[in-house]
């Protein structure tokens, strides 16, 4: 290092001492700590990735050291060029399918773009969601949903219940335990098959999904040999990444020529025990210090009563389907209902997901909405209930304010379907991070149903009085998850445009989705005619909808208050309300502002927010 880089970094370590100070480190920091922390940022060293990846994860160690470190190396991260979004660094690289076509920038209304960080930041901002744990430094994979995020997940779920259920005759609820007995998933096969391959590396202490970790050997075309071996996470262009990180190793190992293209790219589910020992980490660059892939199971294991014995063992369902198919017979003869019939159900369940990431995408806790549907055993009979639920699942996430410009439809090839599958349609969305599932519509035959009559001795057969016989009924499944929908009614509300010369952000949702319905805004606080009054709207109004009251700040500025929270309709009591009972009744995404009667509010607001 020369004298010039020499004090080029002394005045940077000199910045980063700074950088702490604004963060609120009083304790003074030696120059020396400060230049460590330079280099290994500037570096872009394997170290600094760690570090800052491992305190995103919510696995660095809670002292003042570990915290130090890891919010210098984000703040340091935040200005530079290639800086990461909140999203992606709470989580690895998303899979194939997940990076496919993902553009850098993603269209949010006309004129206007955004990208995932957009999206986090509006969701903490405005209350949203926060990441679980957050004041000791998060807790990988689990989130809290903030007042505006409570009311949106509750808007979509009673949405979801009262199409599905309420207006139909041929679908009943339910509302199965979390933990059931262990004959359930042992039936059902997931205690022997819900497994996901994994590797660790022994240096950083990190887990990667096999099948999502690639590596490839490194040649030369003059027959040179190998130069060695390079790895890399799962990516939208892994031909390319993996090419550059190739010639980074040809020029470290100091040799000339060209490589040989394309690498032959695979995941580590692949590699034989004598590549293992060659195969660099991610984290590292160390050689070796990954281990051989093992299949880790997604369960959550618990024990139940006051022993913790194998006799105790017990799971915290893994999707609440079999919950479904265990009480068939009960729901069945209770509700007096005949096939064809649905039972419909929304609740928790929970994956012990090796790399949880994209934010709420794909989390270790998570909600799930999903009907069985049976059906008659013919041939005959599943396609056309099959196709039905495909269209009814489309048009029902349109009507909710879906943006279909981002969905498509994604037919599962016959070898891709699991083994007791006859079809599987997927209606996908393009998130920021690409073109991924949202619901899928599956027929699963009768697998369900004859593992548990097997395994439990009773019978699931249903009689069918009209034609006199008993059979196994067939089932289609509709399935979505709450989290992955309420991130896809952010992207699809996002906008961001121009109001007066000024920028705004503004969430476009639905008006039966918005988590607020209406703000009500006092023109002035200082007049008790006025303030009376609009109390008394507010009150009138939030006997039927969710209302907010805001006093403070300007009207424009109260307005774009409203816009960013989703806001349809805002309010206005003014001098005039108090002499012709009037109020300016202003729309969230034309900005349009109409004087209305008082007494005509509750019947707009219904035609609007109802329909």
């Amino acid at each position: 290092m020369g004298e010039v880089d020499v004090a080029r970094t002394l005045l940077c370590a000199c910045s980063i001492r700074r950088c702490l100070e604004m963060l609120g480190f009083h304790r003074r920091v030696s120059i020396a700590s400060a230049t460590v922390l330079f280099m290994l940022v500037s570096t872009g060293s394997c170290a600094a990735s760690a570090l800052l990846k491992r305190q995103h994860t919510g696995f660095l160690p809670g002292g003042r050291g570990g915290v130090l470190v890891a919010r210098t190396l984000r703040t340091i991260s935040s200005s530079s060029t290639h800086k990461r979004n909140l999203m992606s660094m709470s989580s690895q690289a998303p899979t194939k399918k997940e990076a496919a076509a993902a553009p850098a920038k993603m269209a949010g209304g006309v004129g206007s773009t955004y990208n995932m960080e957009d999206i986090v930041n509006v969701c903490k901002r405005r209350g949203f969601v926060f990441q679980s744990s957050e004041i000791y430094n998060g807790f990988n994979g689990f989130y809290d949903y903030g007042p505006l995020g409570v009311e949106l997940k509750n808007n979509i779920k009673q949405r979801w219940w009262r199409d599905m259920v309420h207006s139909r005759d041929d679908v009943v609820g339910l509302d199965s335990s979390i933990i059931s007995s262990p004959r359930v998933w042992e039936a059902s096969g997931h205690v022997s098959g819900f497994v996901d391959p994994m590797v660790d590396c022994k240096v950083s202490k990190l887990r990667y999904r096999a099948d999502q970790l690639f590596y490839a050997k490194v040649e030369l075309n003059d027959d040179e040999g190998v130069i060695g071996y390079i790895s890399l996470l799962d990516c939208g262009d892994l031909q390319g990444e993996a090419t550059k990180l190739a010639e980074k190793l040809k020029r470290k190992a100091g040799k000339q020529g060209t490589i040989k293209l394309p690498l032959d790219i695979k995941d580590m589910t692949k590699a034989t025990e004598a590549e293992l020992v060659l195969i660099p980490s991610p984290a590292t660059g160390e050689a070796g210090s990954l281990t051989p892939p093992r299949s880790f199971n997604l369960m959550f294991q618990t024990s139940v009563g006051a022993l913790s014995d194998g006799s105790s063992t017990a799971y915290l369902r893994p999707e609440t389907a079999q919950g479904i198919f265990t009480n068939f017979k009960n729901v069945q003869s209770t509700a007096r209902v005949k096939v064809p019939f649905g039972i419909a159900q929304i609740g928790k369940a929970f994956r012990n997901e090796i790399t949880p990431r994209n934010f709420i995408f794909r989390s270790r806790e998570f909600e799930q909405m999903e009907i069985e549907y049976f059906i008659p055993p013919e041939e005959e009979v599943w396609e056309g209930f099959y196709e039905g639920w495909i269209e009814t699942a489309w048009g029902w996430l349109t009507s909710i304010g879906m943006r279909e410009d981002l969905m498509d439809k994604e037919v599962h090839p016959k070898d891709d379907l699991a083994h007791y599958a006859r079809a599987c349609t997927d209606i996908v969305f393009m998130f920021p991070f690409g073109q991924v599932e949202l619901q899928g519509v599956a027929a699963r035959g009768d697998y369900d149903l004859t593992q548990h009559q097997t395994s439990s001795g009773k019978s699931m057969e249903y009689f069918d009085e009209a034609g006199k016989r008993k059979y196994l009924p067939h089932v289609i499944e509709p399935s979505i998850g709450v989290d992955r929908l309420f991130l896809a009614l952010i992207c699809s509300a996002y906008a961001e445009d121009e109001v007066e010369g000024e920028k705004r952000v503004v969430m476009k949702f639905h008006p039966s989705m918005a988590p607020i319905k209406v703000g009500i805004f006092p023109l002035v606080k200082n007049k008790p005619e006025i303030m009376a009054k609009a109390r008394g709207i507010h009150d009138l109004l939030k006997k039927r909808y969710n209302v907010f009251w805001d006093v403070s700040g300007a009207i424009g500025r109260r307005y774009r208050r409203m816009d960013e929270a989703g806001t349809p309709f805002c309010i206005t009591v003014d001098f005039d309300t108090l002499e012709d009972n009037t109020v300016t009744v202003r729309e969230r995404d034309s900005t349009k502002q109409t004087r209305m009667n008082v007494e005509e509010l509750l019947g707009f607001l219904d035609r609007e927010i109802n329909g």
